[in-house]
């Protein structure tokens, strides 16, 4: 392998097809778990889904579970929950998903941007402080690639200042805190069940909670505002009535997706555990090269590895666009995670500055995300180590940029 053409040159790829950055993992049970529902009496809003929130909400050690359609709908209705309205600051982190931000924008709330930790690439509980003001309505912290933040420091913050946390965990079902299970810290707390996630419904999110008042304005918001409950309605109503309180959104998760969620959980634990696996394989093979930094753990924390992102310094990091796509080349679906939120066009034309999280901004230009998901082979892995290895020891020894 050493002193080998790197394919984007002409040498043969490690691989002859694509391995791409995530997959999901469905068999002939989730199949037929679909298929069941698919020939029951309910295929849109039915048993499935009850059985799915109580599973995710077990598994978690929350009080309640509330399904959607996906994650996004998910955070928007919890943005919805904590009364966040137009003017009302929220404090979150750039580097996630643009899903994460827009759901305060939805609602005409501000989103504020709190750098990074450098070490741990969550939002940095002191960057937070700094930022509070009293418009300052709630915090959304992201547990960035399954790695939890800092709930200690960042309840402490939000109970100074009597702010609610939104916890977007879309990358951390299966991740512990000090023992305990994510999903239960937060007043509210977002899992996602995109394909690339550690189980998935095909498209779907959830909100945990352990506030009673959270959970019923979350499921009316999932289902246009809408209420059957005798102790919920404003007016007395006849038995086939029902009652529109606010302007809600249609939401819902289907029993069609809850089915394949109900059987994907079973298998949850051994995803996350497999995803460990890879995770130690990487750690031992790029231990010793140089200019790359790997993954570091949070003490107290075990992450459920949603994402394996390397870090490039040095002269590595200057090299990174040629060091991606020689990766592609040598058919290596590698990625980057993520471009820093209030740096897309939208936001940069609502006024957010490049410089206000450097820490993020310099991050970001040194990210390189390799694949990892359960579907992996051990010969899947062995491709990855063997083509980063090759190519990140060719661009180490070049000082020829677009040789």
């Amino acid at each position: 392998m050493l002193g080998e053409k790197l394919a984007i040159f002409g040498g043969d790829p490690v691989r002859d097809s694509m391995l791409p950055y995530g997959k999901q993992f469905i068999d002939n049970k989730d199949i037929e778990a679909v298929i069941s529902t698919l020939k029951s009496d309910f295929i849109t809003t039915g048993p499935a889904i009850e059985e799915f929130e109580k599973g995710i909400a077990d598994y978690v050690g929350a009080d309640y579970a509330v399904a959607f359609s996906n994650g996004t709908a998910a955070l928007h209705g919890a943005c919805f929950a904590a009364g966040i309205t137009p003017g009302d600051e929220v404090i979150t982190t750039p580097l996630t998903f643009v899903a994460t931000v827009n759901c305060v924008s939805y609602l005409g709330g501000i989103p504020i941007f709190a750098d990074v930790d450098r070490d741990t690439y969550n939002i940095d509980p002191s960057s937070i402080t700094s930022l509070v003001s009293k418009k300052t309505k709630a915090i959304i912290p992201v547990d960035f690639t399954g790695q939890p933040v800092d709930y200690e420091k960042i309840t402490a913050i939000a109970d100074k200042h009597n702010l609610i946390i939104i916890e977007d965990a879309a990358h951390a079902l299966g991740a512990t805190y000090k023992g305990e299970k994510v999903g239960s810290f937060s007043d509210m707390t977002m899992f996602s069940f995109h394909p690339v996630k550690h189980v998935t419904t095909g498209e779907g999110g959830i909100i945990t909670t352990n506030n009673l008042e959270y959970y019923k304005k979350l499921q009316m918001f999932r289902t246009h505002g809408i209420t059957r409950e005798t102790k919920q309605l404003i007016e007395r109503r006849r038995s086939w009535e029902y009652e529109m309180q606010f302007l809600g959104y249609n939401y819902r998760m289907t029993d069609i997706q809850a089915a394949l969620g109900v059987s994907q959980l079973e298998k949850l634990d051994n995803f996350v555990d497999i995803r460990r696996k890879i995770v130690n394989c990487y750690n031992h093979a790029f231990r010793k090269l140089e200019h790359v930094i790997l993954p570091h753990q949070l003490s107290g924390t075990e992450s459920s590895y949603h994402l394996y992102v390397i870090r490039l310094s040095g002269p590595l990091a200057e090299r990174r666009e040629d060091i991606f796509e020689a990766l592609r080349a040598e058919n290596i679906g590698v990625n980057v995670h993520y471009m820093p939120v209030h740096t897309q066009p939208f936001y940069k034309n609502r006024g957010y500055k490049e410089g206000i999280c450097p820490v993020a901004e310099e991050l970001y230009q040194q990210f390189i995300t390799l694949p990892l998901f359960p579907a992996m082979t051990s010969k899947d892995v062995e491709d990855v180590i063997e083509s980063v290895i090759k190519v990140v020891r060719h661009y180490g020894k070049s000082s020829v940029k677009g040789e």
